[in-house]
């Protein structure tokens, strides 16, 4: 089983990474399941197109950002519709200053890709697009893994 871990990075601190390291080491000791992590992807994709000062050209070469942007898109919205079994998404503040994390969710929606959300929000600051895309709401990241680690002894497929 793949997992893919969608949340906000553009204007998440430090991208995003903390939680997405800790549900990373959970998955694969307590479920042997492995992840995509976008954070770990396009420092991949940085490195292969020598695009460490892209942040910057988002003022200084418009055109040339769009373009590397649109490879992490391409890349990310891939994985979702052809590689992985599930999403574990957390919603949060950061979130809504971007627009990839409200596509990721879409897209899994749209492909039968089970989307497992954390929401950290208020009710009434909840999405409804989004929620009615998410296959189960969860209010902390120990429900989750509860549902998860039952899911597994069951021996049930995460994805149907």
């Amino acid at each position: 089983m793949i997992a893919y871990l969608s949340g906000a990075m553009e204007k998440a601190v430090d991208e995003g990474a903390d939680w997405r390291k800790e549900i990373t080491l959970w998955l694969k000791s307590e479920l042997n399941h492995d992840v995509v992590d976008p954070v770990v992807e396009s420092k991949k994709l940085v490195k292969l197109t020598g695009s460490q000062d892209y942040r910057k050209w988002k003022e200084d070469d418009p055109g040339r950002y769009i373009s590397f942007v649109r490879k992490c898109v391409k890349r990310d919205l891939d994985v979702v519709m052809k590689e992985v079994n599930y999403l574990i998404c957390l919603w949060d503040e950061f979130v809504l200053k971007g627009g990839g994390t409200h596509g990721e969710v879409t897209v899994a929606y749209l492909h039968h890709v089970p989307v497992y959300l954390v929401n950290r929000l208020p009710k009434e600051d909840f999405s409804s697009w989004i929620e009615a895309c998410s296959t189960k709401v969860f209010q902390d990241f120990s429900s989750l893994q509860q549902f998860l680690k039952e899911q597994h002894r069951k021996g049930q497929n995460i994805k149907s």
